[in-house]
């Protein structure tokens, strides 16, 4: 039979709202923190240790094939009342289900090998990072390599991944700058997407054979050392008055192209 919770002092509803807010609570103990009853279901799919469940009665019905496949897999499961859910919950319409996961250890790839990848550079956003992941997943990218990006185990950024961020391919990248040179040593083609006019088209560029493609932070782009290291630059031509794309729709764009010759 399940436990109940009643109070929101409890201490295990205390230590999953600090590793909801926290990243460095994140990082010290290896834990991450979601919400939504179809998000916990993908983690324990994507091989996720759920460390602590809590659910409401509502959410027990109205979820429960979902839940069928998280609760057998927590070292605990709680009942949890609507004052509870209140304090666990950080999104507008919850649907009552939450859970703390293991931070699983990182059994992919070092470095890019092979095929179509896409680097982010200072994706400062969780929901930009999110979006763009699961865009990338979608239309698959062989990885995605992540330099001075937000935390990938932000709540907002797993939401809007979707599931993409626990299954995808990503490469942590101290020196974004080395990693490209040492990819372009092995013959990849690296591409700084950058809002210059003079720059080659999208429309334009050679996606074939081993390729990475890097986006830049929101606001300043991709940084001056990393442009010059990268063997030819890439734009999206604009013909409207809008200066500019936000990073996930113009990842969007950068990402179909490269992979349209791929796919379908």
């Amino acid at each position: 039979m399940a436990e109940k919770l009643t109070s929101a002092a409890n201490e295990a509803v205390k230590t999953a709202v600090r590793v909801r807010d926290s990243a460095r609570f994140r990082r010290e103990h290896g834990l991450f923190f979601l919400e939504g009853a179809r998000l916990c279901a993908d983690a324990v799919h994507s091989g996720c240790t759920p460390v602590q469940v809590f659910y409401t009665p509502q959410a027990l019905e109205r979820y429960a094939g979902y839940l069928s496949a998280v609760l057998p897999a927590a070292r605990r499961a709680c009942e949890i009342t609507a004052p509870v859910a209140a304090k666990l919950t950080d999104t507008k319409t919850p649907q009552g289900v939450f859970g703390v996961f293991e931070i699983p250890p990182h059994t992919g790839e070092t470095e890019p090998s092979s095929g179509a990848y896409l680097a982010l550079e200072n994706i400062q956003d969780p929901g930009n990072l999110g979006a763009i992941c699961r865009t990338a997943e979608a239309l698959g990218v062989r990885g995605v390599v992540m330099s001075g990006c937000c935390d990938r185990y932000n709540p907002k950024a797993q939401r809007a991944a979707m599931g993409s961020l626990l299954r995808l391919n990503l490469i942590a990248a101290e020196d974004l700058t080395a990693l490209l040179e040492r990819c372009a040593a092995r013959g990849f083609k690296t591409y700084a997407s950058v809002p210059d006019a003079q720059a080659v088209k999208v429309t334009q560029a050679d996606f074939s054979g081993d390729v990475l493609t890097v986006i830049g932070n929101e606001g300043s782009g991709i940084t001056p050392q990393v442009q010059d290291v990268c063997t030819r630059r890439i734009t999206i031509p604009m013909g409207g008055r809008a200066e500019s794309l936000n990073a996930n729709s113009a990842a969007a764009i950068l990402i179909w192209e490269m992979m349209r010759g791929r796919v379908g």
